[in-house]
């Protein structure tokens, strides 16, 4: 491989640290919207189960409309869904007020009598940070056809986006515009989390890497470190690192010749109480 040192590029996250953390249990949240105010445009804020989920789009955007505003209700859907406000292509935007590690809707993409379907995809991330992205084409294609778009990374996120990402083949009556219903979220246990004074003050990794990534990182208190990567869909791939490490600066060298494709990962670093994603980026 040439000489890449030119080409480096850093990735650095500077964070306020002592975290305050009380016990989250992993439970399955459902958002029906059902008891959404009508009408109404987003952003709206949804709470159940002491989550909150905040909702917004781009574009034109969505509102909360009965799921039978068509005169017929989609599969799977009932009472109130998330409804498109124009024909055009808007992303629906989704932010936790605390990790998750696996998330569901379902959606209902603008088809008519149509043999193939749209794809859809989402994407999740972490502090703005990607972590991975899925796509789902609905398996029963026709008019309005229903599927269930779908994410999970065990180390959590915070936010998603949900993409018209592709038109149906060959189908001629479609709209790139989706209805949204019933989304299912799990918290990440053990995470709510209250920033305070710094435990973390940075981390740092040098791209791209071909044999050896260094993570540089900086504790300001003695803390129980893991480092693990995993893949952009989101699949662990190795554990580097568990042990416990004093305060002060930090720089591990981490082998990744083990991770043959080029590409995109991420590396997590977790501490006691806290836990950061960075991107990886390797090139061989």
């Amino acid at each position: 491989m040439k000489t890449i040192e030119r080409f480096f590029v850093k990735s650095v996250f500077f964070f306020g640290a002592m975290v305050l953390t009380f016990s989250v249990q992993a439970q399955s949240v459902l958002f029906d919207f059902n008891n959404a105010p009508l009408l109404t445009p987003l952003p709206v804020d949804q709470t159940v189960s002491g989550l909150t989920a905040h909702f917004s789009a781009t574009g034109q955007g969505y509102s909360i409309q009965d799921a039978n505003t068509m005169g017929f209700t989609p599969w799977g859907m009932d009472g109130r869904c998330i409804y498109p406000s124009s024909i055009d292509l808007c992303d629906l935007l989704i932010r936790f007020d605390q990790p998750i590690t696996d998330f569901s809707i379902l959606y209902s993409c603008q088809e008519l009598g149509c043999d193939d379907a749209a794809t859809m995809r989402v994407t999740a991330f972490i502090n703005g940070v990607t972590v991975g992205t899925n796509t789902k084409t609905a398996g029963n294609p026709g008019t309005w056809p229903t599927d269930s778009l779908l994410f999970n990374f065990s180390t959590g996120f915070d936010s998603v986006e949900i993409h018209y990402d592709s038109h149906p083949p060959t189908c001629q009556d479609y709209g790139v515009v989706f209805l949204a219903d019933n989304m299912r979220v799990t918290a990440l246990e053990n995470t709510g989390i209250l920033y305070s004074e710094p435990a973390i003050e940075k981390l740092i990794i040098t791209n791209p890497v071909s044999q050896y990534a260094l993570i540089s990182f900086s504790l300001l208190q003695p803390e129980n470190i893991s480092i693990s990567v995993y893949d952009i869909t989101g699949r662990l791939l190795k554990n580097f690192f568990n042990g416990r490490l004093n305060n002060g600066e930090h720089d591990l060298n981490m082998n990744v010749n083990d991770l043959s494709a080029d590409g995109v990962y991420f590396v997590n670093l977790k501490g006691d109480d806290f836990y950061r994603t960075g991107k990886l980026v390797i090139m061989k």
